[in-house]
This record gives C-alpha cells, sequence and structure tokens, in this order.
C-alpha cells in the first residue's frame, strides 16, 4: 500500500488547480468550488493551461501555499512518473489524474478508476459480471480496471488494433480477472452487461456500432461533450440506454475533493451526500 502523506503538512496549503491542454473546457473549478463552498473551506481552485513539454517546470515552480492538483490530459502519465508515491489505481494504469502535495513530494492517485466505478452502480449496474470496453487507449485502462472494480470477472476488450490491448490483458491478469482482446468487427459479440467506450469524442463505428449493442447492456460513453455521441445514437438505436461521461466525472471528483480534505479518497467526509449534491447541481449548470 502507498504511504500516506502526514496531515500535518497540509495544514497552511490552500490553493489548488486542474492542469491540462487544451482546460478551457474544465468543469472542475465549478465542481471544486461547489464542495468547498458546502464544507465552509476558503480555499482557492483554479484551471491553468499545461503541457507535457512545460508539466516539470511548472510543478517545479510551486511553492507550500499549493494543497494539491486536478490533472488531465495530456499530463497523466508524466505525472505519474513524477509522483514521490502512487496509489494502487494509479500504479496499474501508470496514470495519475490527482496529486496531493506535501513537503516531501507530490503524491499520485488515479481517481478516474473509482469514479467510473460508481458511476456504473448509478446508473443501475451492480456488480457485473461481464462489461465491454470499447478502445485499447489510456482511459481504456482505467476503464479495465474500473470494471474489476466493480465487479466484472470477464471483461472483453475491442480495439482496432487487438496486439494494442496487450497491457490491458496483462492487467487483468494482475486483477485476477479475464480480459480477451478482439476486433471491433469480431463476429456475435457476447452478451454483456454494461459497455464502456473509451474512444475520442466523436468517434463513430458505423455498421458495427450495431451489433455491440445489441449484445450490450446500459453504455457508459466517457465523452460529455457534443452529446449524443454517434456511439449513443448506435445504443439508442438498439433500445438500450446511453450514458454521457458526466457521472464519471462528477464521481471522480468527489473523490478528489476527500483526497484533498482528508488525504483519504476512501473517508466519506463530513456532509458527504450534501457535497455530492452540490457538485451535481454544479455541473448541470450548462
Amino acid at each position: 500500500m502507498p504511504r500516506q502523506p502526514r496531515r500535518r503538512m497540509l495544514t497552511d496549503r490552500t490553493r489548488l488547480e486542474v492542469w491540462g491542454d487544451p482546460i478551457a473546457h474544465s468543469r472542475s473549478p465549478r465542481l471544486h468550488a461547489a464542495a468547498y463552498g458546502v464544507l465552509g473551506l476558503d480555499w482557492e481552485y483554479g484551471r491553468r493551461r499545461v503541457d507535457e513539454a512545460g508539466f516539470a517546470a511548472e510543478l517545479d515552480g510551486m511553492d507550500a501555499t499549493w494543497r494539491g492538483l486536478s490533472l488531465t490530459m495530456p499530463l497523466k502519465h508524466a505525472a505519474a512518473a513524477r509522483a514521490a508515491t502512487l496509489d494502487d489505481d494509479a500504479r496499474l494504469t501508470g496514470a495519475v489524474n490527482t496529486y496531493l502535495l506535501t513537503d516531501d513530494g507530490p503524491h499520485g492517485f488515479n481517481t478516474d478508476v473509482g469514479g467510473l466505478a460508481r458511476a456504473l452502480e448509478e446508473i443501475g449496474v451492480r456488480r457485473p459480471q461481464r462489461v465491454r470496453v470499447l478502445g485499447a487507449g489510456a482511459t481504456a485502462t482505467s476503464a479495465v480496471v474500473a470494471a474489476a472494480r466493480a465487479g466484472a470477472v470477464d471483461i472483453d476488450v475491442r480495439a482496432r488494433r487487438p496486439d494494442a490491448a496487450a497491457p490491458l490483458v496483462a492487467i487483468g491478469a494482475r486483477l485476477g480477472v479475464t480480459v480477451r482482446a478482439t476486433t471491433l468487427d469480431a463476429p456475435d459479440p457476447v452478451s454483456v452487461d454494461a459497455t464502456i467506450a473509451a474512444f475520442p469524442g466523436g468517434t463513430d463505428l458505423g455498421a458495427l456500432a450495431g451489433p455491440l449493442a445489441s449484445a450490450s447492456g446500459p453504455l457508459v460513453d466517457v465523452v460529455y461533450g457534443g452529446w449524443p455521441t454517434p456511439l449513443a445514437l448506435a445504443w439508442e438505436r438498439a433500445g438500450v440506454p446511453a450514458h454521457d461521461g458526466l457521472t464519471m466525472l462528477l464521481h471522480q471528483a468527489l473523490l478528489q475533493v476527500r483526497l484533498f480534505v482528508t488525504g483519504d479518497a476512501s473517508r466519506p467526509l463530513r456532509r458527504d451526500d450534501e457535497v455530492l449534491a452540490a457538485m451535481r447541481i454544479a455541473l448541470m449548470g450548462d
């Protein structure tokens, strides 16, 4: 287990930001402001455009007023490489989306995994046995771990190049679950309890989407811009519910808030339900 940061190191740290490139679209400042308002914390949470080339310099320039960072693309792998410690999900995926900043360095966490697992539960997918993941990139890695955390024992990965999913198969072996990688057009897809789409927004599988949708439980498409996506429309045509990535975004942000406040994502906040409700309202502001 990763070493937990000592809370006394966080006492006077009140500044937080979300970093990435692009970043202007990020809803994190709104989500976090709502949470800290409920908790009565006078913390500052902003956004900063940071690309991978400039990440190390920006990180090295931070002083002791900084409490933590939310990290989005393209920084998640660079953040993992610079972390003093990693939680289990960050270590498995090689991706960090949250830094807790202390005197002994940045501590890295991956709350995307827990956020996606909680999102599956919210839409009614509880302890699924079989899950399908579409894609084999970095987001698909978190999706495989989230499916396993949610209870799946059999994960069907569909990718344009199945060889690209070899790391996902290896992660499955480490978690004690079966991960099979096949092409998007493999015949007769098996029925699954849920599908997680981990493609870039706007991906259109054309005629390939119909058979996948018909053999699927609810779809969680991790994107949340340009909704409904072509995949969501294919699921709706098949009469199967489709959900965007906002629920995942909400729950991963709550886990980040728990980390920033308590140092432990599994430890509920005081007024945890009220915080989640306020963040949900803030998220629906658009």
